[in-house]
């Protein structure tokens, strides 16, 4: 389990056997900090650390992760979102956030809206019926909140700490992003429906 607050950032190094691995440089701090077996949040895909190197993790990736989620279409050197699990004294200052990404969303548009940005994020209409305005987000890991919400869309305000402490930053139109929608909404919506599985 995660917050959406991101404590460190990482670099994409490589892919390794046949992309069945996924290397990450990451802070001393941290690749002392974590052993083989724990999780990680990686631009808030949950991985398990599969090896430790000098500067890097390894992790295991499966053919959904790479179908799935933003992992397989890391370029060598791209900066990535970095989290490791809550502990029974971590703070809660996002929201929950299992580290299982729901799917994809596209960057529609940028704009400088002060003292931050605003971002524009294409959503399908599978992800559609879990979002509430006002409610909670993870894109790429960082817990933000839905600020406006249209039919194939939402918007979420970046401020001044997210942008020098995360990757959004580096956010363009057309990029895809990493979506994880609320877990108690998802549920309150599985149970209303009236869905039986």
């Amino acid at each position: 389990m995660f917050t959406g607050l991101i404590s460190y950032r990482g670099r994409f190094r490589e892919f390794r056997r046949s992309r069945a691995e996924l290397v990450i440089e990451v802070p001393a701090e941290l690749n002392r900090r974590l052993e083989k077996g724990q999780s990680l949040a990686v631009d808030g895909v949950c991985l398990t650390v599969a090896a430790r190197e000098n500067d890097s993790l390894v992790f295991n990736l499966s053919r959904e992760t790479l179908e799935k989620t933003t992992l397989g279409r890391l370029r060598p050197g791209q900066e990535v979102n970095l989290e490791p699990p809550v502990t029974p004294e971590t703070l809660l200052g996002g929201h929950l956030v299992t580290g299982h990404i729901d799917g994809l969303g596209q960057v529609l548009e940028v704009k400088p809206r002060r003292p931050g940005k605003r971002l524009k994020i294409r959503v399908g209409r599978e992800l559609r019926k879990f979002l509430v305005a006002k409610g909670s987000v993870a894109v790429n890991g960082v817990s933000l909140t839905v600020a406006t919400l249209g039919a194939g869309y939402f918007e979420v305000e970046l401020i001044p700490a997210t942008l020098q402490e995360t990757n959004l930053d580096r956010l363009r139109p057309g990029d895809r992003v990493n979506l994880e929608c609320d877990i108690i909404g998802k549920y309150v919506y599985n149970f209303m429906s009236g869905n039986k599985y």
